[in-house]
């Protein structure tokens, strides 16, 4: 374990306010720490995406990783800790894709499980942590509704919180997705010349900050338009509240930046992309007719920013694709309904 994260995991819950310093070093300790644990997503190329993006883009496809996501990478990390320190139980708060992961990871040590998600929560989801034997609780739609519930659980079970956000295990082990990119492409001869990550609560992009430090890697921030909480966060200088509007990408929906990764991401980011609904779907749609790849919305939204401004960033540029768990029916629903600027193959 890096020398950073020398307290005990349980001070890292939600009445926690200390604030960890990360580096560079604890991302190469997770990835050491991960090994044989989660798998080598492949990175992936599209000559027609990059004709569309005019640069090469070079696909992280994270949305074939254990649990359908990257979100496997942080939860493993935090609930070991957590399991090696005597927990008595794990809880957290997502909109989908860190709930299965804990779920995942926590079933792995035998741990009960809570998880609080949105009540409206897509049921591919909600399904895929019910089938962990985890015990799910719906609640409301905002952060706040979902964090309140979070600590009268941790309160009344005397459950560990698994922080998807604030939890320095968490955005350590999502960093090493954004590594691991770097250095697959590294293999291949190439050097990055940035890296385009979707942004939510924030544990993704400031990882990805953490690993590109010392690569000369640019890092790009995409956001839904209709939740823009990063960008609201860089213009007033701190996590605010954003109102959040209806967006597919259900996995960017937290209407605030997490503190901890504002802290981490504020002066790497080098822009924050906010991109509109209709771009998010056509990138969906591009990454299944072109790349064969099922994304879910949240792994899109990056897609759309690279596909609009990888130009912009120099030759070669890496996008995460976060994620892979979505609803069929939106799947099916976007590829039949074509939206003009995402020519059919």
């Amino acid at each position: 374990m890096g020398k950073t994260w020398t307290q005990e995991t349980s001070a890292f819950s939600a009445a926690t306010k200390c604030t960890p310093r990360l580096t560079r070093g604890d991302i190469d300790s997770a990835e050491r720490r991960l090994i044989g644990r989660v798998w080598r997503t492949p990175v992936v190329r599209s000559d027609h995406l990059d004709a569309l993006s005019g640069a090469r883009l070079w696909l992280k496809a994270e949305n074939l990783q254990r649990g359908g996501s990257f979100k496997i990478r942080g939860a493993l990390l935090a609930v070991e800790q957590l399991a090696a320190a005597g927990s008595r139980g794990v809880i957290a708060q997502s909109t989908g894709n860190h709930a299965i992961s804990v779920a995942m990871a926590a079933g792995e040590y035998r741990l009960p499980t809570t998880l609080v998600l949105p009540s409206d929560a897509a049921p591919a989801k909600v399904r895929r942590i019910r089938e962990t034997g985890a015990e799910v609780v719906l609640v409301g739609t905002r952060l706040a509704e979902r964090v309140a519930v979070v600590e009268e659980l941790r309160e009344l079970h005397g459950y560990d919180v698994v922080d998807p956000y604030e939890n320095p295990h968490v955005v350590a082990g999502q960093g090493t997705a954004t590594a691991e990119l770097i250095s697959q492409v590294a293999g291949e001869g190439t050097r990055l010349d940035a890296v385009v990550v979707p942004i939510g609560g924030g544990s993704a992009i400031a990882g990805a900050c953490l690993a590109a430090s010392g690569h000369d890697v640019t890092v790009v921030g995409a956001e839904p338009e209709a939740v823009p909480a990063f960008t609201a966060a860089l213009r007033e200088q701190r996590p605010v509240t954003v109102p959040a509007l209806h967006t597919i990408a259900d996995g960017l929906r937290p209407d605030r930046i997490g503190d901890l990764p504002f802290d981490l991401a504020r002066q790497s980011v080098a822009t924050v992309v906010t991109v509109r609904e209709s771009a998010i779907a056509d990138a969906l749609r591009a990454a299944f007719l072109h790349s064969r790849l099922v994304i879910e919305p949240a792994a899109a939204t990056a897609l759309a920013a690279a596909l609009s401004h990888a130009a912009d960033c120099g030759t070669d540029v890496g996008v995460l694709l976060s994620g892979g768990n979505v609803e069929p029916g939106l799947v099916t629903s976007l590829l039949t309904d074509h939206v003009d600027g995402i020519p059919m193959p």
